[in-house]
This record gives structure tokens, C-alpha cells and sequence, in this order.
């Protein structure tokens, strides 16, 4: 059975970095692109950025452009998010998402492109 499992979140200070872990099973992983979102209270989830199977393409939403660094060990079935000088405004549940193919639709952040999904985890920004 296909699973998607967060971890790595938690409550940082302003200017901190974190890193996001997502596990995958019950597939190849290296067959699939992989992508991250997040979802603020009261906010629509957004897709914030996308692995092709290689690592050899990613996408970046504007508002965490240059802040995070998306990367993939496929022979550990693990897809990262490293977030890099966190604001306020990046507290969110972060899920990672299984893509429909092995590359990034468009800019990856349509979510009907993806087809299972993990459960999130949290990240606060808080001073």
C-alpha cells in the first residue's frame, strides 16, 4: 500500500532553518516525482516545490524562492525539503504528495496532479 510520511517538523525561531523528511513505501520511488505543499490556517494549501524522479528539475513557489532546497535519495526512499531563514508566514502543515508521473507537471503545483498524499507536519514559525 502506498505511503507518504512526514517528518521534521516543529517549532523554530524566526531566521532558522529546518529540514523536512518524507518517506515513502509500497512503491518505486524513483519512478515519481515528488512534491511538497503546505497549508496555513485559514489558507488554501499551496504547492511550494517539485522533484522530478532524477532531481533533475524543480519548481519553487515565489513566496519560498531561494529559501529551500527540495532533493530526493531514491535508495533511501526519501524526498527532503530543506528550509533555509523561515518567516512567520511559513507556519503551515507541510505535506509531501506522490506525482502522476516521473516529472513535474507545469510549475508541479497543480494538487490534482498528484495522487496519494502524506498525513503533514507541522511547522511553526515563532519567536
Amino acid at each position: 500500500q502506498v505511503q507518504l510520511v512526514e517528518s521534521g517538523g516543529g517549532l523554530v525561531q524566526p531566521g532558522e532553518s529546518l529540514r523536512l523528511s518524507c518517506a515513502a513505501s509500497g512503491f518505486t520511488l524513483a519512478y515519481y516525482a515528488i512534491g511538497w505543499f503546505r497549508q496555513a490556517p485559514g489558507k488554501e494549501r499551496e504547492g511550494v516545490s517539485c522533484i522530478s524522479r532524477t532531481g533533475g528539475t524543480t519548481y519553487d513557489a515565489d513566496s519560498v524562492k531561494g529559501r529551500l532546497t527540495i532533493s530526493r535519495d531514491n535508495a533511501k526512499n526519501t524526498v527532503y525539503l530543506q528550509m533555509h531563514s523561515l518567516k512567520p508566514e511559513d507556519t503551515a502543515v507541510y505535506y509531501c504528495a506522490r506525482g502522476g508521473h516521473y516529472y513535474c507537471v507545469g510549475d508541479g503545483r497543480a494538487d490534482y496532479e498528484y495522487d496519494y498524499w502524506g498525513q503533514g507536519t507541522q511547522v511553526t514559525v515563532s519567536s
